[in-house]
C-alpha cells in the first residue's frame, strides 16, 4: 500500500476526513484543451493535479476509491465549472508563463492497476476527460494479477491517454543509489520503446519519494517534468521535477474533500527550506517566504505527519514552522493552508523522506 494515500493532515484545518463528513516543456499536446490555456479572461496561475490508484477495490481502501465516489468526482467536474486539461498542457502552460483557465484540473492514475482499465477508463472516456497513466513496466511484463496488460495500455494510449513513466521496478528511489536509479529508468525505457514505440516524457516518483540526487537523475534522463505525492496546486514556484498532486482514496474521497482539493490554489512561496526532499536535520527547520501579494498571514496554519497542528512563527512574509518532535524513518509530510480571498484555500505541501540512521 502507498502510505502516501492515507494522511490525517490533508484537510486545511488538519482534521481527519472521517470526522469531517460534513465538509517550455519539450512537447505540448496539441488540441482544443491547449487552445483554452492562456485565453481565459482573468486566468488562473495554478492547477490541481489529482492522483488515483485503484477503483472499487475495497480490500485496498488506502489506495482505492469507491466507484460511487469516483462517479461523484466526474459529476462534480462536469457540473461545477472545472476545466480538465492533459497534465502535459498544464506543465507547458506554467513553464511558459501562460494563464490557465479558472478551476483547471489534471487527472493522473498511478501503477496501471486493472481496475483503472476496467472501472475508471470507461467512465473517463464517456465523460471525455483527459488522463495520464503512470506505468511501472515490470508489473506488466511479469503478468501479475490485478495489473493491466500491454495490450490494454496500448488501447488507452491509442485512445488519447498520456502514458507516463514510473520506473521499471517501482523502487524506493530515495533509498537507492544514482546508478541503480539510472539503470532502472533505462530498463523501463527499453520496454516502453519495445511495446509503445516511445519513451514517456512525464515521470512520477514511486511512493512520491525523491531527493535532490534523484531529481537530478530524472532531469538528466530527459524527462519534461516529474510528480511527487505531496499536496498542493501546481504553480510556477514549484520545481518542475517535484510537482505536487492531491491523493484520493476511500477515506479522502468524499465529494466535499474532492471539491476542496480540485479547487485549491497555490501558495506562492520562495526560499523554501529544506528544499531537498531527502531529510537531513530531523526535525527540519521548515520555512518559506510568501509572495503573490498575500500580506495577511494570520490565518495560515501548518500540520505535520503524526503531530497535528504545529507552531508557526511569522516575520513579515517569512514563515518559520517549528515541529514538536523528529519524524520517524520513512515518508513524512508538512501541509500549510490558509483561506483564499476569493474563496477556497491556498495550499502548500511537502513530502520528505527520512532515511534510516
Amino acid at each position: 500500500m502507498h502510505a502516501g494515500m492515507t494522511r490525517v493532515t490533508d484537510w486545511p484545518d488538519g482534521t481527519a476526513a472521517r470526522t469531517r463528513r460534513k465538509l517550455g516543456w519539450r512537447r505540448a499536446v496539441a488540441g482544443l484543451a491547449l487552445a483554452a490555456v492562456g485565453q481565459a479572461a482573468h486566468g488562473a496561475e495554478s492547477a490541481s493535479v489529482l492522483m488515483y490508484h485503484r477503483f472499487g477495490e475495497a480490500e485496498f481502501a488506502g489506495t482505492s476509491v469507491r466507484i460511487d465516489q469516483f462517479e461523484s468526482h466526474l459529476q462534480t467536474l462536469r457540473d461545477d465549472g472545472y476545466t480538465v486539461l492533459p497534465v502535459g498542457d498544464i506543465v507547458a502552460a506554467i513553464r511558459a508563463g501562460r494563464s490557465l483557465p479558472e478551476r483547471a484540473v489534471g487527472i493522473t492514475i498511478d501503477d496501471a492497476y486493472l481496475s483503472a482499465y476496467e472501472e475508471a477508463w470507461p467512465r473517463l472516456k464517456d465523460a471525455g476527460i483527459a488522463v495520464t497513466l503512470f506505468v511501472s513496466t515490470d508489473t506488466i511484463d511479469r503478468g501479475y494479477g490485478g495489473y493491466m496488460s500491454w495490450d490494454q495500455v496500448r488501447e488507452m494510449r491509442d485512445a488519447g491517454v498520456t502514458i507516463g513513466h514510473q520506473t521499471a521496478s517501482h523502487l524506493h528511489m530515495a533509498a537507492n543509489s544514482a546508478e541503480r536509479n539510472r539503470d532502472d529508468i533505462a530498463r523501463a525505457n527499453e520496454r516502453f520503446m519495445a511495446e509503445l514505440g516511445m519513451i514517456p516524457e512525464l515521470f512520477a516518483y514511486p511512493f512520491g519519494e525523491a531527493s535532490a540526487e534523484v531529481q537530478e537523475v530524472v532531469r538528466a534522463a530527459g524527462f519534461g517534468a516529474a510528480f511527487g505525492q505531496h499536496s498542493g496546486a501546481v504553480h510556477a514556484t514549484w520545481d518542475p521535477f517535484y510537482l505536487p498532486r492531491f491523493a484520493l482514496n476511500e477515506q479522502y474521497g468524499d465529494v466535499e474533500r474532492f471539491t476542496l482539493v480540485a479547487g485549491a490554489k497555490a501558495l506562492s512561496v520562495s526560499d523554501l527550506t529544506p528544499l531537498d526532499p531527502m531529510l537531513g536535520d530531523n526535525p527540519p527547520l521548515f520555512g518559506f517566504t510568501v509572495g503573490g501579494g498575500i500580506e495577511d498571514l494570520s490565518r495560515l496554519a501548518c500540520y505535520a505527519s503524526g503531530q497535528g497542528k504545529v507552531t508557526v512563527e511569522r516575520l513579515g512574509p517569512r514563515v518559520e514552522v517549528r515541529l514538536n518532535e523528529a519524524f520517524p524513518t520513512g515518508r513524512a509530510r508538512i501541509n500549510c493552508t490558509m483561506p483564499a480571498a476569493g474563496g477556497g484555500w491556498h495550499w502548500l505541501g511537502m513530502q520528505y523522506y527520512v532515511p534510516k540512521r
